[in-house]
């Protein structure tokens, strides 16, 4: 058990440093009007490893920038990870860091016409998940209010 909990802590340590997008905006010294995490994996269960990256990333940029807006579009194949009958087992640590992204200002918004794609609509998710007409278009919407658009991968 250690072992597993070294093993992730040490792939969070490097997933914070391999991101050049947040150390660019870091290394302006100005910050953008907010930024928007672009999520789309293959898997169901990606968000167990992109959330908490996306918490750490949050972090090293509100130490430069307090008050940073942030948001998250995942739509993909994981966001159904997200939906309220995936409660339970493997998804539950999903759902727990999924909810604690609105104690951290965080913004978390899934994409609905991913989501009909499969048979699912708003209600099938828990309200703290934004079901967003669009991922896509909600992602144009941010860019256009100037946020930086920070795609995140599984092979990053």
């Amino acid at each position: 058990m250690r072992a597993l909990i070294f093993c992730l802590l040490c792939g969070l340590v490097g997933a914070v440093g391999a991101e050049p997008e947040v150390d660019a905006l870091i290394a302006s010294g100005e910050a953008p009007p907010g930024v928007v995490f672009e999520i789309v994996e293959s898997d169901e269960d990606a968000l167990a490893w992109a959330l908490p990256r996306v918490i750490a990333l949050t972090g090293r940029l509100r130490q430069h920038y307090p008050g940073l807006p942030i948001a998250v579009v995942s739509h993909g194949p994981e966001q159904f990870g997200l939906l309220d009958s995936n409660r339970g087992g493997a998804f539950d640590r999903i759902h727990a860091e999924a909810e604690g992204l609105g104690g951290n200002a965080i913004d978390l918004h899934i994409c609905g016409v991913h989501a009909g794609w499969y048979g699912h609509d708003a209600s099938d998710f828990p309200a703290y998940v934004d079901v967003a007409a669009s991922g896509p278009a909600q992602i144009r919407d941010y860019e256009n209010f100037g946020y930086v658009l920070i795609p995140l991968r599984g092979n990053d």
